[in-house]
């Protein structure tokens, strides 16, 4: 079996480098990775975890998203341009009141997730087409189906990515190609951990007492226990996300977090969409008592949420 290579952005910490080591470090080598981040001064600790792999099975390049020249640069690099399956990782988060947020900020987050995503393709999807094989996975989030309180912006860009990726979908099955969105829930990484400190010293003078007095103490105070009781590692999404490359018919859409899976069916309970608003808006509201013991419940089952998918035989092509 040919190596298939394998172009993942993001790599300089959380999913983008627990995909690409665990990819690099397949037992079978049926990888080669190269392993993008934009700067490269933040290449040290995805080196490290790489061990023996780094300059056999993977190798790092710069890539920003942001930058069609540099998307271009990084993929001439590569030996006949040929990239097997393009994981796209590479994003940024902001939580808070949009009274409190710059419509700069605002277009910054959706120049990385959104048109971050569009670029790669305008670039890797000709090549893919002719030679009518690829495979292109993207790291969502369930904030791509459904939106939740204060991250009225990222939810919007993840929304956006979902709404692309189902539309260039049927032009993908047309040319044999594979995309499949990845859709995680909460996550503890490096990327949530800023997130969280970057709304702790959130500037909140220009939003109302309410709405302030809110996002603090709601919503960032549940928000360390929510990722405690749902979240999930970096290296579990990552091995969600390769199970979804070797599946002989990958999903376009995977929930990696089975814990969550329940919030983002109630969208589809309702075709009104009032059901889940209401229901989010009664547990935070109305039952925050009941909410937070649910998630230390939560946090005592999650041992069986671990290993519980199953998408059948791999495929050894």
């Amino acid at each position: 079996m040919a190596r298939k290579n394998v172009l993942i952005t993001g790599c300089s910490s959380g999913i983008g480098m627990a995909l690409a080591v665990k990819m690099a470090k397949d037992e079978q080598e049926r990888f080669k990775v190269y392993a993008t981040m934009r700067n490269l001064a933040k290449k040290d600790p995805l080196e490290e975890a790489a061990g023996h792999s780094l300059g056999k099975t993977l190798e790092i390049k710069q890539l920003d998203v942001c930058d069609e020249q540099s998307i271009k640069t990084c993929v001439n690099s590569i030996p006949d341009r040929r990239i097997d399956v393009l994981v796209s990782n590479a994003g940024m988060g902001l939580i808070g009141p949009i009274e409190c947020q710059t419509i700069d900020e605002m277009k910054t987050v959706m120049d990385t997730n959104f048109f971050g995503l569009v670029r790669l393709l305008k670039e890797i999807l000709p090549d893919m087409k002719k030679r009518k094989s690829g495979h292109i996975v993207i790291i969502s989030s369930v904030m791509g189906i459904q939106g939740i309180l204060f991250n009225d912006v990222y939810a919007a860009s993840k929304f956006a990515v979902e709404g692309f990726c189902e539309s260039l979908a049927i032009q993908a099955l047309k040319f044999k190609l594979q995309l499949s969105l990845i859709e995680p829930g909460p996550v503890v990484t490096e990327f949530e951990r800023k997130v969280f400190e970057d709304g702790m010293k959130m500037d909140l003078s220009a939003a109302d007492e309410e709405t302030a007095d809110m996002f603090t103490n709601i919503y960032l105070k549940n928000y360390k226990q929510i990722f405690q009781s749902l979240g999930q590692s970096a290296e579990e999404v990552a091995e969600h996300t390769v199970k979804i490359i070797l599946a002989e018919n990958p999903p376009f859409r995977h929930q990696t977090n089975t814990l969550y899976t329940p919030m983002t069916t109630l969208k589809y309970a309702d075709p009104n969409g009032d059901l889940p608003i209401d229901i989010f808006y009664k547990m935070v509201f109305h039952h925050d008592k009941i909410f937070s013991a649910s998630l230390n419940f939560i946090k005592l089952l999650r041992w069986r949420s671990r290993k519980s998918f199953d998408l059948g035989k791999s495929s050894s092509q």
